[in-house]
């Protein structure tokens, strides 16, 4: 993009801001047809500024910014309204869900399927729907959108999976038939509930849970999530 270039009408979210100077914020926004990258809300901090109640995170934006360099220059923000505002333990997960594109998704690399797939969570949530199945739609969709594609239908070998098999899964290799007492292993059943977004089974949201988790981690290569920390905090109290 050249110095003189603007975009208008980009539809993003707010994934986080941070203060810059007395008065401005540096915003991470996620949109849906330029991907994630910083723009510089200059003095969106003031008492007064228009901005303050317009730049809320887990809304529909509409954005309009110019500049070459790294970070890019807000030109005008607009809310597009329609979702209920995330609160409670929905709010907590919201965050999990920002936390993962602010540690796993590249700047600047457009993902409209992923875009789309943050916006329906977050509608879920507001709404009140049932949270563990948003999130792991959401988990596969962003692993796969960051090049980590998932077989759940098919083993390591090409074998049709079975749902009365037991299998472990194989980071580098993918689902394996197991007998025996393995640490952790899921059965044929939840592998295919997970492959048709089946999560009405309460074995299935247990395990499939068990298994995002295990593939997330090992995508953040030992980054801690704050989001996770907070969110066990709370329900200790």
């Amino acid at each position: 993009m050249s110095a003189k270039q603007r975009i208008d009408g980009a539809r993003v979210f707010l994934l986080h801001a941070q203060p810059y100077s007395e008065t401005s914020l540096v915003l991470d926004v996620f949109a849906r047809d330029y991907g994630r990258l910083p723009v510089l809300a200059r003095g969106a901090r003031r008492p007064r500024s228009a901005l303050r109640g317009v730049l809320i995170g887990f809304q529909l934006l509409e954005l309009g910014w110019f500049g070459g360099g790294e970070v890019k220059t807000l030109a005008r923000a607009e809310w597009c309204g329609g979702t209920p505002l995330l609160q409670g333990r929905c709010l907590l997960l919201g965050y999990y869900l920002n936390e993962l594109l602010l540690k796993l998704l590249p700047r600047e690399d457009a993902h409209p399927v992923l875009f789309d797939s943050y916006a329906a969570a977050v509608g879920a949530l507001a709404t009140g729907a049932a949270d563990a199945p948003e999130l792991r739609r959401f988990e596969k969709s962003l692993l796969k959108e960051i090049g980590y594609g998932l077989t759940f239908d098919h083993d390591a070998y090409g074998a049709p999976v079975q749902p009365e098999l037991r299998y472990s899964y194989l980071v580098e290799r993918g689902l394996i038939a197991v007998e025996g007492n393995e640490r952790f292993t899921l059965s044929g059943k939840t592998l295919l509930d997970m492959d048709a977004d089946d999560y009405r089974d309460p074995r299935t949201l247990a395990e499939s849970k068990q298994l995002m988790r295990q593939l997330v981690a090992h995508q953040l290569g030992g980054q801690p999530l704050q989001s996770r920390r907070v969110f066990m905090e709370l329900q200790e109290l």
